[in-house]
């Protein structure tokens, strides 16, 4: 008996805390069911989509019972209800009542209407937003979001999503909202009724799906917010395209509404704008986290390099074996030798424009950094640019080579100048292109935005993040030259940046007043991607340089 007593009150508790409320939601003046319908609990990551005939159910074990079950469904009043309440209703049906909108009187004024297109454009493949129920099942459901800005009175006609490849057996079931803003944040829900898709690949047209809202008669002023949730899983996968360094949003049902400043999906709105209109003051002015001053859209240059055979050419790539690291490295041409060295999270692919022509003059040595491209790096330790530096010696040593010129482009030329204060005798000349000697010389804006990204990656505690987290702190923490350091290089140093690089004009023209034997140049109109954007002046610039 003391035993059956024992398996009753496991079993009770199993009952209590198990709170799986099972219902189906109804427009009450119509008695009809309401689809897709998000139900969740204020403030939380828990929630639920309902079917297509309005069934829902939500387990709400664990959920503080004065917390808020939310209903919300554009066109209908909010529903609102404490778990408390909401679990003791199983098999419940929940009306919605639809909302009373007040038509008013319409003045017809003669408007100047002007076409626009706002937002996101990339159709890069390789920032991605990836739609995957198979993989983060709790992830799958959230919503994520692009901010914009209508100085007038503007209508959306179209609204864009990027899409970089499509996979799925059946269409994908998709909602739209558009938020109000409140405190740089999507607020309410603007929209009168639902605005659901189901996609289908033949639906996307180069890399595009177009959803004409013109019939919706949305008109927008001031901040708003486009938003995009997926509402039923499928077998697949859908990537969206993203920017990277543009403010996006993410949450997770109701929960709180979080700012991802690495990466913005890849959304756009076709406008018709009333130059008529009044002006809403301040909405053109620039966020300090908004990038894109300072960084262009890459896509078109790394569909290029995808297209390139360097970084993954077999005939000429080897890999030179060193502790924790397996260092991959392609030659090309001959003659004096002339160490490529990539930025921060790049590889041998990026110097695609480089190689060709600098490899007729000189032997081109092209370096996947460790941790990075196909170099791996099996250590738990921080990267740290000497260690860099010291990777580019034992190779300089595993070749034979007495003195090597090198090229460093971002975190290459970081690694450069440390090569060159630790192993002078075995530099003959080195070129940076967009390098730093401390963190700050870098625009506060791109650091705000590293250290927020940092901050996401830590709290997700992702063992497979593990390397790009070391990459993201030694940007951070990364390099420590100082200005005596600095006048002790007594070799020939070629400093270049591009007059909107996102390192600070000053600190550059600050590294090359220190180093003796330097020379500057600033590109103009030139941002960090000076490689990609100017490959003809580069590669002039740098076979000039090493000649003399």
């Amino acid at each position: 008996m003391k035993k059956l007593n024992t398996l009753f009150l496991i079993f009770f508790t199993f009952y209590i805390n198990a709170q799986v409320v099972s219902g189906t939601v109804f427009s009450k003046e119509e008695n009809k069911p309401i689809p897709y319908v998000k139900i969740g609990v204020e403030k939380e990551k828990t929630g639920v989509i309902s079917d297509e005939k309005g069934n829902f159910s939500i387990d709400l074990s664990g959920i503080d019972e004065t917390h808020k079950v939310k209903i919300e469904v554009p066109g209908y009043e909010n529903y609102s209800e404490s778990v408390q309440n909401f679990s003791k209703q199983n098999s419940q049906k929940v009306f919605l009542n639809e909302k009373v909108k007040n038509i008013q009187e319409v003045k017809l004024v003669p408007k100047k209407l002007v076409d626009k297109n706002w937002g996101v454009n990339t159709k890069t493949k390789h920032v991605m937003y990836s739609v995957n129920p198979q993989f983060r099942k709790e992830d799958f459901l959230g919503e994520t979001a692009l901010e914009f800005n209508a100085s007038k009175r503007s209508k959306i006609k179209n609204i864009n999503l990027n899409i970089a490849s499509y996979k799925s057996d059946k269409p994908v079931l998709m909602r739209y909202s558009i938020y109000s803003e409140k405190n740089g944040f999507p607020d309410k829900n603007i929209l009168e009724e639902e605005i659901t898709v189901q996609l289908t690949e033949d639906m996307v047209k180069d890399g595009v799906f177009s959803l004409d809202v013109n019939h919706y008669n949305i008109w927008v002023q001031g901040k708003f917010f486009i938003g995009i949730q997926f509402l039923k899983e499928f077998e697949g996968k859908i990537n969206i395209s993203a920017a990277l360094f543009r403010t996006g949003f993410l949450r997770k049902f109701y929960g709180d509404w979080e700012k991802i400043t690495l990466a913005a999906p890849a959304i756009n709105i076709d406008v018709k704008v009333d130059k008529n209109g009044k002006n809403v003051k301040d909405e053109t002015a620039v966020s300090d986290e908004n990038l894109t001053d300072l960084i262009p859209d890459l896509s078109k240059y790394n569909m290029e390099k995808e297209n390139s055979i360097y970084g993954k050419n077999s005939s000429v790539g080897k890999v030179l074996k060193l502790k924790n690291t397996d260092l991959y490295y392609e030659i090309y041409g001959e003659g004096e030798p002339l160490v490529l060295l990539h930025g921060n999270s790049g590889s041998i692919q990026e110097f695609y424009q480089q190689i060709p022509e600098l490899s007729k003059y000189y032997k081109v040595i092209a370096v996947d950094t460790r941790g990075q491209g196909k170099s791996t790096d099996s250590s738990k330790t921080d990267f740290t640019y000497k260690i860099f530096a010291d990777d580019v010696k034992a190779l300089v040593d595993e070749l034979g080579l007495k003195k090597v010129n090198i090229v460093g482009w971002s975190d290459g030329g970081n690694s450069g100048l440390e090569f060159a204060l630790k192993y002078p005798d075995h530099l003959k000349k080195l070129v940076t292109i967009g390098a730093n000697v401390f963190p700050e010389g870098v625009d506060s804006r791109l650091l705000h935005n590293m250290k927020t990204q940092l901050q996401v990656f830590q709290a997700e505690n992702d063992p497979a993040k593990f390397n790009e987290i070391r990459l993201l702190k030694i940007m951070l923490k990364e390099p420590n030259i100082t200005k005596n350091s600095l006048n002790k290089i007594q070799n020939s140093v070629f400093i270049i940046a591009g007059e909107n690089d996102v390192i600070k004009k000053e600190h550059t023209e600050f590294i090359a007043k220190q180093l003796p034997n330097s020379e500057l140049k600033i590109y103009k109109n030139a941002t960090h991607f000076i490689p990609l954007e100017n490959p003809e002046e580069l590669n002039a610039d740098i076979l000039e340089f090493l000649r003399k």
